[in-house]
């Protein structure tokens, strides 16, 4: 295998080659690239029936984005790490569709910016299943009717989704994963944005393109609506109507995009957590989230805090959340560079216990790329 990947990846044609003949070359490869692809799948089937006792292995993500980590490291060119990226995670989807089936629940409908992360990180060829809000993501795992879920964490403009703290705190579950997807938001309809009358999309939208909005529809009305996709076929059905939207939400409604990326913050990104039962192994570029509650008493959340810095921990995200149904009682939700089974932060860890009240490890995980 390894002698045909050199062959395709270093072969050189004469420069005198016409057209045709180098088509003929192309159709060559994409042959032995189907054969290759061929026997990927047949030995992933080997190693499932041969490690039978452990059926996780099908749906092993976390290794899956190890691997492909390395592939993007080890990348010759002239393809960019973004799609060498996508190549490998729609072949490792279809090679778990084949052997089973992994279900993924996530805030929907379909089209929307959490179906997009999902497509992101799992690939296509999984059994997507939207709900209707993030309790019932957390929920859907609770019952096992899924074996990953994915929920929005924070986006650079809007900071923190209150919704997911508030399940994190009331039912923690295992983090075994992280995306990170930049929005753009298009604006989208059947009509010229000189005829736009109403904008609808979601609140977390409207407020990321707020200063667009003001400065070039600034008499146009915007009404909320429960989700992208939604405001998507409002637009499909009204007249003189536009959405905000993800591009993949106009396509399915039939919407032409007016104007593209009219978010304020061109660095528009948004953070999703992948929770399931999995647990992510070190990678060596990795990051661990934990929340924690400290007694109610001067100089408790310094301690706590001190803890990181003894241990030369680099914090990358603190929240602090009330407490659900308990007053002037919080828990604070951090993330830091490392793995929990690397030693440094098992030290951490244990000096950290002793500073609180109680301390879950939400999981470690591969970092995410911000990407599309």
């Amino acid at each position: 295998m390894n002698q045909m990947a050199k062959k395709t990846t270093t072969h050189q044609g004469p420069a005198d080659e016409t057209p045709e003949q180098l088509r003929e070359r192309m159709r060559q490869l994409d042959q032995e690239l189907l054969t290759l692809i061929s026997r990927r799948a047949d030995t992933a089937h080997s190693l499932v029936r041969m490690i039978s006792q452990r059926p996780s292995l099908i749906a092993d993500f976390p290794a899956d984005d190890y691997a492909i980590e390395q592939a993007v490291r080890t990348n010759p060119g002239p393809l960019d790490a973004q799609t060498v990226r996508c190549i490998f995670r729609e072949l490792y989807s279809g090679i778990r569709a084949l052997l089973a089936p992994t279900r993924v629940v996530y805030l929907g409908p379909a089209y929307s910016y959490s179906h997009l992360a999902v497509v992101k990180q799992f690939g296509s060829q999984v059994e997507f299943v939207p709900v209707a809000t993030i309790a019932a993501v957390f929920e859907a795992l609770g019952r096992s009717q899924a074996e990953f879920g994915l929920v929005p964490i924070e986006n650079s403009t809007d900071g923190r989704v209150a919704d997911t703290l508030d399940m994190f705190a009331r039912m923690p579950v295992h983090v075994c994963g992280e995306v990170q997807l930049r929005i753009h938001h298009h604006l989208l309809a059947k009509c010229g944005r000189s005829e736009v009358d109403e904008v609808y999309s979601k609140p977390q939208a409207l407020s990321q393109c707020r200063n667009w909005l003001a400065r070039h529809l600034p008499e146009a009305r915007t009404i909320e609506t429960p989700s992208t996709t939604t405001a998507a076929r409002l637009a499909a059905e009204k007249p003189n109507a536009a959405a905000i939207a993800s591009r993949e939400a106009g396509i399915q409604y039939g919407l032409d995009v007016i104007t593209p990326d009219i978010e304020d913050n061109p660095d528009n990104t948004t953070r999703f957590a992948v929770i399931g039962e999995q647990l992510a192994p070190r990678t060596g570029r990795d990051r661990t989230s934990l929340m924690f509650e400290v007694s109610h008493q001067p100089g408790a959340l310094a301690d706590a805090m001190m803890v990181f810095k003894i241990h030369r921990l680099n914090l990358t995200w603190i929240e602090s959340f009330p407490m659900p149904g308990m007053d002037n009682k919080y828990v604070f939700f951090v993330a830091f560079e490392g793995h929990q089974d690397d030693q440094y932060v098992q030290r951490a860890l244990a000096a950290l216990a002793e500073k609180t009240v109680r301390c879950n490890v939400l999981g470690s995980y591969p970092i995410g790329e911000p990407g599309q």
